[in-house]
């Protein structure tokens, strides 16, 4: 019996051996992140292009070894459709939940933003907002709920006080203004913080108009903008409603001293350049943007025209959100959401291409970030403000 249990302990020893570094060797398990955007409906090319932007920054985690902290687990991505409506999204948090998610990216829309940070709210979900610049997504005190870029009330307090240069700059040939502004939550609260900045500098706003989303027809608008006869157009749309403005003020030859936009939908997008040269030119804009000066950006534009994609807003935007997400992880050092939440609050993430100062949250918000001014010029964009990022001289008034 002695010699029997001897060999049992001996083999049960040698198995142990062998299981070891079997267990030591084998694939960490995977961190999911639910990717959440609008793919189809009416923001579904936006949608798409931040959807794209998120799968290509976890491939270069990936292939960089992954969540060095975990062993280097990959990341895993859970695919989700707000189907360009708030409800839509709210549901899809909620199958990301029950799938075991550590974090969402997403949604694009402010509306949608709004909604579904909320939702993970209940759940203690970390949510990085990668586009959504309404204020109020990071004005709840909601503590799951963190935004990189910038929202839009800075955009505006920006844009407007550098149109009052470059308009002062120029003997001030602009002093009137009309806002046309798409009908959802980003666009009506860009229009009314304009309309509110704008008297401040000495511009008087003729008219505001809202228009529903999404609009195939602007005909009647660009009418009531030939009468009023504005200085300076402010579109805040998105994409579709953006271009197809601009098209119809040029086809009915409305021509403004400037079409001066924030956060405008096509104004600083590659596809609306090569699509519409004639009716882009020229055209400011006070958007996103990414940081010319850094190599970064030139090679990530260079893999997404490789596919045949724009390197639009939506692409860098949620590509860099997604890699401050994984620095998170990695300092947390853990897939717990606690750990993750915990660890973007105390989020210094510099490893970027974007032209923001230090990341520091507060209230969600990361104060360190800013849009840049653009124009479209030669077909292509260039940036024209702040001076540090400068590529070329701003022309301003357009058109005299």
């Amino acid at each position: 019996m002695s010699t029997r249990r001897l060999f049992l302990t001996q083999t049960a020893a040698a198995a142990s051996a062998v299981a070891v570094p079997l267990v030591a060797g084998a694939q960490p398990r995977a961190v999911k992140i639910g990717v959440l955007h609008p793919v189809t409906g009416a923001l579904a090319f936006s949608g798409s292009q931040c959807r794209q932007g998120a799968l290509m920054a976890i491939e270069d985690i990936n292939k960089a070894g992954g969540i060095k902290s975990l062993g280097g687990a990959k990341i895993e991505a859970l695919l989700g459709d707000a189907q360009s409506t708030p409800q839509a999204g709210t549901a899809e948090v909620e199958k990301m939940n029950e799938a075991g998610v550590a974090a969402v990216l997403g949604a694009y829309a402010s509306a949608i933003c709004l909604a579904t940070t909320q939702a993970a709210a209940k759940y203690n979900l970390p949510h990085v907002v990668d586009v959504g610049v309404a204020d109020q997504i990071v004005e709840r005190g909601l503590k799951n709920t963190f935004r990189f870029g910038p929202g839009y009330k800075k955009c505006a307090e920006i844009a407007v006080a550098n149109l009052h240069v470059l308009n002062t700059a120029a003997g001030k040939p602009a002093r009137t203004v009309m806002i046309v502004h798409e009908e959802s939550l980003f666009g009506t609260g860009t229009a009314n913080l304009l309309a509110r900045e704008l008297p401040g500098y000495g511009y008087e706003v003729k008219e505001v108009i809202k228009h529903a989303n999404p609009t195939r027809d602007f005909n009647n608008i660009v009418l009531r903008m030939k009468a009023v006869n504005p200085d300076i157009v402010i579109p805040a749309n998105y994409y579709n409603e953006y271009a197809l403005l601009v098209r119809t003020m040029q086809q009915q030859k409305v021509t403004p001293k400037a079409i001066y936009s924030v956060l405008g939908g096509a104004a600083s997008s590659y596809k609306f350049v090569k699509e519409f040269p004639d009716a882009a030119n020229g055209i400011i804009d006070c958007n996103h943007w990414f940081n010319p000066k850094d190599k970064r950006s030139a090679e990530l534009r260079k893999r997404v025209e490789a596919k045949n994609l724009f390197y639009t807003y939506e692409i860098f935007n949620t590509y860099t959100a997604m890699m401050l997400l994984a620095d998170a992880i990695n300092r947390a050092k853990s897939a717990d959401r606690a750990a993750i939440t915990a660890a973007l609050e105390a989020s210094t993430f510099s490893d970027h291409f974007m032209p923001y100062g230090p990341t520091k949250f507060v209230n969600g918000q990361n104060t360190g970030a800013q849009p840049l001014m653009t124009q479209v010029a030669k077909n292509d964009i260039k940036v024209i403000v702040p001076r540090e990022y400068r590529e070329i001289e701003p022309v301003f008034p357009l058109r005299a």
